[in-house]
């Protein structure tokens, strides 16, 4: 016993010395449990599993940068790209086959071949294996051979890695992992049909395999750890070669996580060609020292091994998302140029420019039909007037019925040869918000309710595209409409204004149209109401006298409606009043219209909000309008007037007084009622002598003169083209620009998510 002893510590390095009773145990094992071996074979497969086992000190496992340095010393890949990813498939399907399932080693394993999709490899596929095979051979030899002679697993972990000099990291994987393959389903393939093939079977005793499967279930527990482990490096080898395949153009050794990973993935390849010797020896001493020392053995490296290479796994991944973010960024800062490039450029039809806008590949049909209800490609869209209505899930029913109104009767009127046009919805969700089911099915309703194209899907939208628009054409939110020609060149960067103002008239929608529609209107009331109510435009062919009044005070409307009835009756003026309400602060206008009904004011009022709405969005319209012709608004009469209505809207109530379709005052509500009030005391005499209305606006100028209440206008970030400066309406000067917080309860305040998330970049 003590020359046993003797031999035992010649043969194990000094750390790794284990007592005497240890040296016993596992001499007996081996003497008694494989008989066939070789005194030396069986010291050197005993040696292996110690130093496998937990006997091994911690430091030798977690200093990465002295296992490496001899590896990273001898690394000089020749430059030749190999594609390893269609024999990684081949090695996966060999593990997949070869994995136990819950049902046992043999009838489990048999079960998932089953039902494992039959596969044909093409000649691309398995040509690599012509120029590597000899490598492959060589490395499945040389694990079992170190093995059975007790070379540790860091040693032929380097003894590997010397045979793969010239290759590239992932390729020194996957090779190291096809010979485990080799080894690994010839064991597995023999254990599935070692009863139904004689050949088969003849082998399987030479490997013990009988009596191996005879004990399978007290195996199951090793074999499943050795799953997971085969799973993991599995997961591994993909990271590595995910990496190698990062696009160069978009990624250089200056990104940090580029570079990390870089530096990293040596030490990733040694623990997976380390876990892959672990795997591989466990094989060898199940198939060669029998099935009691593979069942003796502890579960400790493999389990360390596992968690080690989990915490490789999720670096390798929290670092090529990093890249792939940058790429990101990189790629969609090119497409965002391509897209400027290309709207700079003369082409002969329109299909480059909408393809860049809403779906490049061919392989789907990127939009859908409102009228067949079935997908379509963008073909219907070639060389024809394209309006894209680009717009969030928000957008109203209000909108929708107005444009639903205007693009049929535009379709319908035009002449047959200019009516080829078409409206494409562009519906533009933030990029980085989950697609829920609420939202999905708000996506879905309002597609089936537009008689137009729309794009098939949101996601068919890239942020590229959502950047161009924010930033060319001014969108942040708020629909609008770009007028592409058939040539795919801007004729207008926003038709909703023109299309809220004059409706199917401003057909075809050009820049050009919308400039002549100026030339010809005036400061009218027709063109405050037209398309809104009807019988308003029977007053103004009557010629009568038409109060249009808004506000949010009750007790100012019921005060101003008697006084306006009762200078009317002492004026013997034919007098129509209608109240249209405020541009906001829609439960506060309900409520003025309950209290119209409820105290029977004469009045008329609006009962529906949609034509509320309407009437103030034709009013901002005609503002933004004007502005984006950039017209000066200093000579412009009409911008003027525009810009008192929505002054005084925002500072509480207003008035419009007009005799047919000519617009005698414009003004504030305050002034407007102290004029009514001062009817009897100051001006009735020159009313009797000019008439009413002359009489009126020359009191109502006096009035404001000295009272001149401040003017103020609010533009939402939403919506789009604000003015750098903007002149008063009353005076002349240059207003102020202040930053306004406003909160009006009732109103939803849908705050565009561009401005925080969606950042076009920077040249």
């Amino acid at each position: 016993m003590h020359g046993l002893s003797l031999a035992l510590e010649t043969q194990l390095p000094k750390p790794y010395y284990l007592s005497f009773a240890s040296y016993l145990e596992f001499f007996i094992c081996i003497l008694f449990c494989v008989p066939t071996m070789n005194s030396i074979g069986k010291l050197g497969a005993m040696q292996q599993l110690i130093n496998g086992g937990r006997m091994m000190p911690a430091a030798a496992i977690s200093d990465d940068s002295v296992l490496v340095k001899k590896i990273l010393t001898e690394h000089n890949p020749e430059g030749i790209e190999y594609d390893v990813r269609p024999l990684l498939r081949i090695v996966e399907d060999v593990l997949i086959c070869s994995t136990l399932s819950s049902e046992g080693p043999t009838t489990g394993a048999l079960a998932r071949v089953e039902n494992v999709e039959d596969k044909s490899y093409h000649a691309g596929q398995t040509n690599m294996l012509e120029a590597l095979s000899a490598k492959i051979d060589r490395i499945s030899c040389e694990i079992p051979y170190k093995t059975l002679c007790g070379v540790d697993a860091h040693s032929t972990t380097v003894a590997i890695f010397d045979m793969l000099t010239i290759f590239k990291w992932d390729v020194k994987i996957v090779l190291a992992l096809a010979a485990f393959a080799l080894t690994y389903g010839e064991f597995w393939l023999l254990a599935q049909i070692h009863d139904k093939n004689q050949l088969a079977k003849s082998m399987a005793i030479l490997k013990q395999l009988p009596s191996i499967m005879a004990r399978a279930s007290s195996l199951k527990p090793r074999f499943d750890t050795l799953n997971d482990l085969v799973s993991i490096i599995v997961e591994v080898t993909k990271r590595v070669i995910e990496f190698h395949d990062l696009p160069s153009q978009y990624i250089t050794q200056d990104i940090s996580a580029y570079t990390t990973a870089y530096n990293y993935i040596p030490v990733a390849s040694y623990w997976t060609v380390r876990s892959i010797v672990a795997c591989a020896a466990q094989i060898t001493s199940l198939t060669t020292l029998s099935y009691e020392i593979f069942a003796s053995t502890d579960a400790w490296e493999l389990s360390t091994l596992i968690f080690k290479l989990r915490n490789i796994n999720d670096h390798l991944r929290q670092l090529l998302n990093s890249c792939h973010e940058h790429i990101g960024k990189k790629m969609d800062a090119e497409a965002y140029q391509m897209l400027r490039d290309l709207f700079s450029k003369p082409h002969t039809d329109n299909m480059k420019v909408l393809k860049a806008l809403i779906y490049a590949q061919d392989d789907i049909l990127p939009l859908y039909d409102g009228v067949t209800k079935k997908r379509v490609s963008l073909e219907p869209l070639r060389r024809k007037n394209v309006l894209l209505l680009f717009s969030g899930m928000e957008i109203s029913t209000d909108e929708l019925m107005i444009l639903e109104q205007i693009y049929n009767e535009s379709k319908a009127h035009a002449p047959r040869m200019e009516s080829r046009y078409e409206l494409v919805w562009i519906p533009i969700v933030d990029p980085n918000s989950e697609w829920i089911e609420p939202k999905k099915k708000q996506f879905e309703s309002l597609q089936e309710n537009m008689s137009w194209y729309s794009v098939y899907h949101p996601s068919l939208i890239g942020k590229p595209v959502i950047w161009f628009i924010q930033s060319e054409w001014k969108y942040k939110n708020k629909p609008i409409l770009v007028v592409l020609d058939p040539q795919g060149r801007v004729s207008c960067p926003n038709a909703i204004h023109m299309m809220w103002i004059w409706g199917s008239a401003a057909y075809p929608f050009t820049s050009s149209r919308e400039e002549a529609l100026w030339k010809e209107e005036t400061w009218r009331l027709e063109l405050l109401v037209d398309g809104i109510d009807q019988e308003i435009l029977n007053w103004i062919k009557d010629g009568k006298y038409i109060f249009l009044f808004g506000g949010d005070d009750p007790e100012w409307v019921r005060r101003f409606v008697k006084e306006a009835r009762r200078v009317a009756m002492a004026t013997q003026i034919p007098l129509e009043m209608v109240y249209v309400g405020k541009s906001n602060k829609r439960e506060q206008v309900q409520k003025i219209i309950d209290t119209i009904i409820r105290d029977k004011l004469n009045t008329q009022y609006w009962s529906e909000q949609s034509m509320i709405w309407f009437f103030w969005t034709r009013l901002q319209s005609m503002l933004f309008s004007k502005l984006q012709l950039k017209h000066s608004d200093d000579d412009d009469h009409v911008m003027q007037e525009i810009k008192k209505l929505l002054s005084y809207d925002k500072q509480g109530g207003w008035i419009v007084l007009a005799r047919g379709s000519h617009i005698v005052v414009n003004g504030h509500a305050t002034t407007g009622f102290q004029t009514l009030v001062e009817y009897d005391a100051v001006w009735k005499d020159h009313a009797d002598r000019e008439g009413f209305e002359s009489a009126f606006k020359n009191h109502y100028d006096k009035v404001h003169s000295v009272v001149s209440p401040c003017c103020r206008f609010e533009f939402s970030h939403a919506m789009g083209r604000i003015p750098e400066r903007l002149t008063c309406p009353e005076c002349r000067r240059n207003m102020h620009v202040l930053t306004t917080f406003q909160c009006c309860h009732d109103e939803k305040i849908d705050e565009d998510f561009f401005v925080s998330t969606v950042t076009p970049p920077t040249n």
